[in-house]
């Protein structure tokens, strides 16, 4: 996204007037999950200015933001499990168990965060619920695929592109320490393929609207659309 975010976090870039993750922020707070938490990295304190603890979200009321400020904390962002595992303190709080979690530079302005998938995935023993999409031009082969009954495959002739978006129970991260108090560096793909293989992931399709903001140009697009 350079040279946009030489001096910007993307998850700041403005989409159609507003910051690109207060958009998440707000389909989240629409759904009822108002307890927020950020894992922040490259100009990352830029956006705890932004929000601060307690933003007012448009129509919406007030949401809880608690910071996980991987940049600060160690100097580089811990890839997606590194920061998630850094983040449970956060994320599960008096034993809680599941979390939603989604990438701050993906725009999935109809995705609707429900109470009911929520409570679904928490009355199983699945590991983690996957939202996958069509594949966009840039990612054509693909993620994961989807099994007729609902599981993520790690391997599969048909793949989609995980949206980022997803439920994920704290077992699945269990492989790293709790709070990552070292700052270990860990991809998220290796935890999912394994756990798939073992049928632990499920997973369904999202055809709605969604953009990994990826590029100068894919952000121009929004904006012009």
């Amino acid at each position: 996204m350079r040279p946009l975010t030489d001096h910007c976090p993307k998850p700041l870039l403005s989409v159609r007037g507003r910051p690109l993750i207060e958009w998440q922020m707000q389909a989240l707070a629409r759904g009822g999950f108002r307890r927020l938490v950020i894992n922040t990295a490259w100009l990352g304190e830029q956006i705890a200015q932004r929000f601060g603890t307690a933003p007012q979200l448009e129509g919406l009321g007030a949401a809880s933001i608690a910071y996980s400020h991987e940049g600060r904390d160690f100097g580089a962002a811990l890839e997606t499990a590194g920061g998630i595992a850094r983040a449970l303190p956060l994320l599960c709080p008096g034993g809680q168990d599941i979390f939603w979690v989604l990438a701050g530079d993906v725009f999935a302005p109809e995705f609707e965060f429900t109470a009911a998938a929520a409570a679904a995935f928490a009355a199983g023993d699945k590991l983690a619920h996957l939202w996958l999409v069509p594949n966009p031009a840039h990612n054509a082969r693909g993620d994961f695929g989807l099994s007729a009954d609902g599981f993520a495959l790690n391997q599969a002739e048909q793949r989609y592109t995980y949206s980022t978006i997803g439920l994920y129970r704290r077992a699945l991260f269990d492989p790293l320490p709790f709070g990552n108090p070292a700052g270990i560096k860990a991809p998220l793909a290796p935890l999912l393929r394994a756990a798939m293989d073992n049928r632990q992931i499920t997973a369904e399709l999202y055809r709605g609207a969604w953009t990994d903001v990826g590029t100068p140009e894919r952000l121009s697009q929004l904006n012009e659309s």
